[in-house]
This record gives C-alpha cells, structure tokens and sequence, in this order.
C-alpha cells in the first residue's frame, strides 16, 4: 500500500506537558508559530482562507477577552451551535481557558432536542451561527430560562423578540487587541466539557469527560497511528460528535498538523479534489455511499469495466495481504497490480484527493465487504471503535496490523475484558467522569472497580475485537433465533436502490424490513417493472415488493437461514432527525420508526394472528 513521500516531522505534545486542553492549544502555538494550522473557505471572496497557528492564536485570544468581559463563572456551561469553523476552535478555546464547560450541539438537531440539552446542562450563554437558528429554538425558550446570553456569529437583519435574552452579533462583540493565548491555572481532571449521547434508547444523557479524558485519548490514538506536521485533515463531521473533536480537531493541535473545514456534505466531493488531504475521519456511511456509487457507474458499464474491477480489487487485496504478512504473491499478481492500479485503483483514490495516508473509519461498524473492496483498491482504510463514554477511541487497526472487518486492537493503555453475554467492558484514563446530574445511571455505565460497560456485544481473536452488535438492539424472534438487526441493515443498503433500512421482528415469527428507496434509482427500477414510479402505490405493488425483497435476498445470501428477511415494504418518505427518526449521528431511533410505521409493520405480519 502506498503512502504520500516526503519527510514527516513526528511533533507530539504528550498529555502530561499539555495538562489542559487550552495548555495543548497554547504549547501549539508557540512551538510551531508560523505552521499552517487551519483553512477555511470564505464565500463572500470565494477563496480559501488560512491560519498559522501564531494567527489562530491571536484570534482565539479576542475571544478568550470578550468571553472573559462577559463574567460567567469557571464551572458554569456554555453551548455552541455552529457548523465546523475556526470561529468553533476559538470559541471552544477561549471558554477552555476561562475554566467555562463547553456543551456542543448539532446544527441539524431538532429544536426541541436541542431546547432538551439547554435545559439539562444549565448553559448560561449559547454561541449560534445565524439569527435563522436562534428563532428555531426561540419557541422553546420557556424550556431553559437559564439561558440568559446568545451571541450570534453572522449579523443579520431579522429582529430579535426576546427581552429577557441580551444578543450581540460576534464581529461587535469581539475585542480588536491581538495578545498571546493565556490560560489560566486549571485541574487536568477539571471537567470541559458535556457532550450528550445520541438518544436512540431513550433522552440524551450528559457524558461529562476532564481535559485529562480527551487529552490522554488523543494521545493514545497518535501512539497507534501516528500523526505528523506534514498532514492535512478535512474536517467534515460534526465537532459536536466526540469522534471528530477529539481525533479530528484535538489531535492535529497534538500532532501540529493543519485541519481544513469543509464547506458543506454536498460540496465534499469538490473538497476532496481541492484540500487532496492526507488524513480522513469518517463515519460507515461515507465509504458505503462511495462503494455504492462505484456499484452503481459499474452496472451502467461494458462487460471489460466490470471484469477489470473485478480483477484489480481480487489481486489488490492480494497486495495487501502480502503487505501485512498474511500472503506471498505469485508472478502474475506481481505483473498485473501496476496495470490494474493504473486503470482502476488510482481513478478511486484520485476522488479522494490522491494522497491520502490513512481513512479512519469510526462511529458504527463498517459492513466487511465494503472495507475489502475499498482496500483491495489502496484505501489507506482502518477501522476503530469507541463511545462517547470513553472520550471516545477505545480500539483502532494500525496500519501495519489492519483486520479490515474488525475493529482493531485497544489502544495502549486500555483495558478490557468480555463480560456476560459477550459485553465489552473496558477500563483506563478516557472512561468518563460520570452523566450529568444522572448518579444511578453513572453507576449503572461504569462499576465499583472502573470497568465501563458498553453495551456492545463483541469477540476478540488476535488481539483484534470484532463487534457483534448492540445488547439492546439484538432481535429474538418468536422462534428462539437472534439476529442482529445493523449488520443485517449494513448489508442491505449495500443494493443502491436502498437508502436506508430497519428491520424488525422481535417477538415476531421471521424478519421484515422497512426500507427507504432511493428516488433516483427507483425510477428505473419501477419503469422495468412496468409501474409509474410517480404513482405512490407503486411502492406497494406486488411486482415491486416480490422484486425488492428479491434483491433483499441476495444481498443476504451469507447469512444463517433464520436471519433473511421475509417481507419487505418500500417508501420514499425521507428519514431525518428534524422528524425524530434518526439521531445526530444518522443512528435510527427504532422505537420511533416502530410508532411511526405501526401500521405498514402489522401489514408485514398479516396473517399470523399478531397484534403488530
């Protein structure tokens, strides 16, 4: 596999000289002053705009004096609403630094979520994008009378109604003095931050992690896949998900390294061939998206296209066999790979930039052959594991020793241990300090003896662990059989009619599915069948249905006979977190799509005397 050339510079600050996050930040400043640190995209010039860390510095030091001016006491919260910026990096510094508590939130969260988070966590002021985003939430205020201070990072002319709020827009309320970044005398067990769960069991929960959490996390992941000077990240997950603000933004000010801010999920593709990064932190549905449209261009394509792919991803993932010790290689695959990675290989990773290092993919397993394909073809990929609980990276495949199908092997310094019905349990310095306000349910997580209870069945072989699924998320039908309903779903949106999936049958005599076409693709699928894919009972058709749930099954056709899906029912109605149907992190609230599809579900199982 190979990586970009050049000289790398290994730059770490450890943990115990950086102390506090704010202490990283500032030691970063001053040891590499003139670095490129961060780039960002300014639309009202239409150009990329960059930052040496001496510049992010003086930046982040005007907020930290206009925060300061502002009173809040160390200890008291502070929410920030924002898309990934380096006004995000500064504002999250400067209340660092003042000994504040920084609550993240989604900025595609429902309102009343985000009223939810406001109120449990106290926040005093709340940093907001646009005066559009605050009169979103402006209907919930009665929720978080705490709330008593918004600052507004774009001027706009809307009026502001309420008058019990005092609002500034940030370029008037930002000090005009460059100065040193300054921090102050902080604990590294002091709590940063509280970042709230997704919610898919039930209302968020406040995971409180120390400085010390996050900072000994970074440092863990930088001994297992080391980071240089030299790379570039683009940033495009949400800061407010611990996945990228520790790996994705605490990281590079460990390692030095310079993060570029993606302009939108719709422009990433334009991002990539612009930014060429060499680092990419991204979640399943990132590379199952790129592998179902290389399926899709594929299908369109002649016989030969079809067959050269075929080729090069079988003796490409040959070469990468070889490459980890696992395989010797035999003359023709020695012959072949250069041609192969000329005609096919290269055309995928050049619409990733061309020079990437390492992909790490995070946040929810990676369906095993979509990561085989991508890394027969050269990606750079690995997989990790982590939870928001544990800061959050809790295992992650070297490049070196790289299980594509697992989930690696834990950091240095972390433990773990198997425990009744196959539970991760897992100890060290990242384990949280506990939920918000929440004792019985911090004591439930984490036990007398440390061990943090994940929730997440998992096997280990070869110090690699291997994640079977979620305890509470494992379905027992009728029959006494278990399936687990993600790896199930995974598979199925491999198909690119299929958007997305849930399936169901817990209690129930065989597995069904919901399953959220794709328009686009639908169309075609329809018109071959005959039906008029603008007429909504199309979707019901039989012809459709029978010819779904065929395509369904192949897509299962390696999975134990009790684990395919039955019955299938087809819609094009979106699946978003404004409507409660998904989390922030695009996880499905399974027992919201239950009460919302009640009746399609009790017509999966007509006919076998079920309630639904």
């Amino acid at each position: 596999m190979r990586r970009t050339r050049g000289q790398r510079h290994p730059d770490i600050i450890p943990c115990d000289q950086a102390l506090t996050l704010p202490g990283l930040f500032r030691r970063r400043v001053e040891r590499t002053p003139a670095a490129k640190a961060y780039l960002q995209y300014d639309r009202t010039k239409g150009r990329w705009k960059s930052w040496t860390w001496q510049r992010a510095g003086a930046l982040a030091r005007r907020w930290q004096q206009a925060l300061a001016k502002e009173g809040i006491p160390a200890g008291e919260r502070v929410a920030i609403l924002l898309h990934n910026s380096v006004e995000w990096v500064c504002f999250d510094q400067a209340a660092l630094s003042l000994g504040l508590v920084v609550v993240p939130l989604h900025t595609f969260d429902a309102p009343e979520n985000i009223a939810y988070i406001l109120a449990d966590s106290g926040c005093r002021l709340l940093l907001t994008g646009t005066i559009e985003q605050w009169q979103a939430l402006e209907p919930q205020r009665s929720r978080f009378p705490v709330l008593d201070r918004v600052l507004i990072l774009q001027p706009g002319s809307a009026p502001v109604r309420n008058h019990d709020i005092s609002f500034s827009f940030v370029p008037d309320w930002l000090g005009r003095r460059d100065a040193p970044f300054e921090t102050r005398a902080l604990e590294p067990q002091a709590l940063a931050t509280i970042v709230y769960t997704s919610g898919t069991t039930g209302p968020p929960k406040g995971v409180m992690l120390s400085h010390r959490n996050i900072l000994w996390d970074a440092e863990a992941v930088s001994r297992a896949i080391p980071g240089y000077r030299e790379d570039v990240y683009l940033s495009f997950l949400p800061l407010s998900h611990a996945f990228e603000r520790t790996v994705g933004y605490y990281l590079p000010v460990m390692n030095g390294s310079c993060v570029a801010f993606a302009r939108s999920v719709q422009e990433l593709e334009q991002d990539l061939l612009t930014i060429r990064p060499t680092v990419l932190i991204a979640v399943p549905r990132i590379f199952e998206r790129l592998y179902t449209k290389l399926q899709h261009q594929l299908q369109q394509r002649g016989a030969l296209a079809r067959l050269l792919f075929s080729w090069a991803q079988r003796v490409g993932w040959r070469h990468f066999e070889a490459s980890q010790g696992h395989a010797s290689l035999g003359l023709a695959e020695r012959l072949l790979w250069p041609l192969l990675r000329r005609l096919v290989a290269d055309k995928l990773l050049a619409r990733l930039g061309g020079r990437l290092r390492v992909c790490v993919s995070g946040g929810a397993p990676l369906y095993g052959k979509i990561s085989h394909c991508l890394v027969g073809l050269g990606l750079p990929l690995v997989q990790g594991y982590g939870l928001t609980e544990a800061s959050p990276v809790v295992s992650g495949n070297r490049l070196e020793s790289n299980l594509p199908e697992s989930v690696g092997e834990p950091l240095p310094g972390v433990e773990i241990r198997i425990g009744p019905q196959d539970e991760l349990l897992v100890r060290g310095p990242g384990v949280m300090m506990g939920y918000w306000n929440q004792p019985e349910e911090t004591s439930r997580a984490v036990d007398a003896e440390g061990w943090l209870h994940t929730g997440d069945q998992v096997r280990m072989a070869n110090r690699h662990l291997f994640i079977l699924g979620r305890i509470k998320e494992i379905l027992v039908t009728s029959t006494g059989e278990k399936a687990a309903p993600a790896d199930l779903e995974m598979a199925i949106v491999q198909d690119p009619l299929f958007d997305m999936a849930m399936v169901v049958g817990e209690g129930r005599p065989y597995l069904a599915a919901l399953l959220r076409v794709n328009r686009g693709v639908w169309r075609g699928f329809a018109a071959s069948l005959g039906l008029d894919p603008e007429d909504p009972a199309a979707l019901q058709a039989p012809a459709a249905t029978a010819a779904a749930l065929e395509r369904v099954r192949r897509a299962l056709h390696g999975f134990p006979a009790y684990a395919r899906v039955r019955r299938v029912i087809l819609t094009l109605d979106p699946w978003t977190v404004a409507d409660g149907l998904l989390t922030p992190t695009i996880k499905l609230k399974r027992s919201a799509m239950e009460r919302r599809y009640e009746a399609e579900i009790r017509r999966l199982y007509a006919g076998h005397g079920l309630p639904g």
